[in-house]
């Protein structure tokens, strides 16, 4: 008989490759039904997860898109924890840079009018 690839929880190995601060936090977001796991949503959080499997979930205002490459033992050092996943997260575009300074109330009042037809 052929030994199963080893699997963890979701909320346990987002929590160990450092994603989130608190593991209630990784908790949080997986029971929210805010993760998915090879584009399936998941809410439990003892959802289990081996290597190759592809996560996608929010994180601030990216969202992130990574391939699990490893299961850990502990929460060790960011350098460890990089090495359990691939990021897959496309590059976002860049933002223009503003040209000039910061619009005074006036200018605001003034655009405002002028969006309005006064």
């Amino acid at each position: 008989m052929s030994e199963a690839a080893p699997k963890d929880r979701l909320d346990k190995w987002l929590w160990q490759a450092r994603f989130f601060k608190t593991r209630s936090l990784a908790a949080r977001l997986v029971g929210d039904g805010a993760v998915r796991v090879n584009g399936e949503k998941v809410s439990k959080t003892a959802t289990q997860v081996s290597a190759g499997d592809v996560l996608t979930f929010a994180q601030g205002r990216q969202i992130r898109v990574i391939r699990i490459e490893g299961l850990a033992k502990r929460r060790g050092p960011a350098p460890e924890a990089q090495t359990l996943y691939t990021d897959l997260t496309p590059e976002a575009e860049p933002v223009a840079p503003r040209v000039g300074p910061r619009p005074t109330k006036k200018d605001r009042r003034d655009m405002e009018a002028w969006r309005d037809g006064e």
